[in-house]
């Protein structure tokens, strides 16, 4: 990719010079969030003249990934990040990733780079719901991916079977394991991913599994970056700043990532350019998937039924808004567990007035995307929390039905819905059921468990669900702010 000779100021290039780098860090899944939030904390580690052995080798295991190969290849690896602060547009070129790896079947060339001694750190962003976990929080062995690895561990399509062939790589050739960091958003991050992987090598090697449980560390961590998806939009705020970037990253503002400092092989100094380094990562990522995620529920499927398009226009309608704080502060902030040095009402300032920044223009859609794993992480917890203090709460039941409401396929006016959930087809038959009898939605164990079985609860959300359907959202909050 040709950069003009003269750029807009605004524009901030690698402060550091890229060909020093080496590579340290074998990075899977290089989305929008990878680029807006690890890779940059690296960058300014590198713009201090600190970790320049730490750079990124990015990897993907999906067919899709080799479209965004195609795209950074072409532009020496570089990312344009372009923060989305309603004070004016920042842009920058990241320049943390030195090389992307072939996308190919059986990701011989992500195993070979795997291997090499000087990779210390592999890690990955493959989505909450990409580490084939069943409903109970095990590994879904009948997964066809998982099977699949499990028959040819030495040509595997999962980012999971890959990093098994590498670490057996290295442990035949007496290279000590790298770190496998998880940079997604889930509870527990660092041990899910041990789980996924202790379990895939039980289903063809115990001898590996036992070495790896005993051998390779993989720390929990919490991330937090708003990044909406690449569109037209984006792309013209690139050009915007003489940049033809068909790949450019937008995201607010805000960043914040948490760390348990379990590195055997070493790491990079991301304490110097404010990565928390903790004991108490659990803590934080309570916090946020409560108040953030949680949040993010809470105004989405109410936005959804009455044809909302954006978050920052969910928060300008007073009931949506009302709904959130009602919420937030009745349910969900009494029962979050202390977090060192944070004030939570504070903190849920912050979120709040994250979700309004217009520029960032996140889409309600997004944020409804995939209710079948998000909710039994982001709401079920709190409800279960509020249940063992002895209170009912409303509000999140409230919410429930109005996710219930949401995959019935159509809006209050009528609007189709299109299929927003990789189990869509089953949550709307299961949804248009519920319409008659309430209690079929929370039959589903595997995002309520043993909730559905609570009266207090199934009567809860059969009223309110009813009242959805009769009444409609814009009625049912107003009711329900009203007490």
């Amino acid at each position: 990719m040709t950069i003009p000779a003269a750029l807009p100021p605004v524009l901030a290039l690698p402060a550091y010079d890229r060909a020093r780098l080496t590579p340290g860090i074998v990075h899977i899944g290089l989305g929008n969030f990878h680029r807006a939030h690890q890779a940059v904390y690296l960058d300014d580690l590198f713009a201090l003249g600190e970790g320049h052995d730490w750079a990124i080798i990015g990897a993907g295991v999906r067919p899709a990934d080799a479209a965004m190969r195609e795209a950074l290849k072409a532009q020496d690896c570089l990312s344009t990040v372009i923060e989305l602060d309603p004070t004016g547009r920042r842009a920058r070129r990241i320049g943390a990733m030195i090389d992307f790896l072939p996308v190919e079947h059986g990701n011989g060339a992500l195993i070979a780079a795997m291997a090499r001694p000087e990779i210390r750190i592999v890690s990955l962003t493959v989505t909450e719901g990409g580490y084939f976990m069943d409903p109970a929080g095990q590994l879904d062995t009948a997964a066809p991916d998982i099977t699949a690895d499990a028959t040819h561990p030495e040509a595997p399509e999962t980012a999971f079977g890959a990093i098994l062939a590498g670490l057996k790589a290295r442990r035949s050739a007496g290279i000590p394991p790298f770190t496998v960091m998880s940079c997604d958003n889930l509870p527990g991050n660092g041990h899910v991913t041990r789980q996924v992987v202790v379990g895939l090598a039980r289903l063809f090697d115990a001898e590996l599994a036992d070495w790896v449980e005993a051998n390779v560390a993989f720390p929990n961590g919490m991330v937090d970056r708003i990044t909406p998806a690449t569109g037209e939009r984006e792309r013209a705020m690139a050009a915007a700043f003489g940049l033809d970037d068909p790949v450019p990253v937008t995201c607010e503002p805000f960043r914040q990532w948490v760390l348990e400092d379990h590195f055997p092989a070493g790491r990079p100094a991301l304490e110097k350019v404010g990565v928390i380094f903790t004991d108490h990562v659990h803590a934080y990522e309570t916090m946020k998937i409560r108040i953030l995620n949680g949040g993010h529920a809470i105004i989405a499927y109410p936005g959804g039924l009455m044809d909302i398009e954006l978050v920052h226009e969910d928060m300008e309608q007073p009931l949506i808004a009302a709904f959130l704080d009602k919420v937030e502060r009745e349910e969900i902030i009494p029962i979050v567990p202390p977090v060192p040095d944070t004030d939570l009402e504070a903190y849920y300032a912050v979120i709040r007035a994250r979700f309004a920044n217009p520029d960032v223009a996140d889409t309600v859609r997004r944020l409804c995307l995939d209710g079948s794993n998000r909710q039994p992480k982001f709401i079920v917890p709190s409800i279960r929390d509020n249940r063992a203090a002895g209170r009912l709460p409303k509000g999140l039941i409230l919410l429930s039905a109005l996710w219930c409401r949401y995959c019935a396929g159509v809006s209050d006016s009528g609007a189709v819905i299109a299929p927003n959930d990789p189990n869509w087809a089953e949550l709307t038959l299961r949804a248009q059921r519920a319409k008659d009898d309430p209690a079929v939605w929370l039959a589903m164990s595997e995002v309520y468990g043993d909730l559905g079985g609570d009266p207090d609860i199934v009567v809860a959300f059969a009223h309110a669900l009813r009242a959805l359907w009769a009444n409609g959202t814009r009625a049912v909050l107003t009711d329900y702010l009203a007490g």
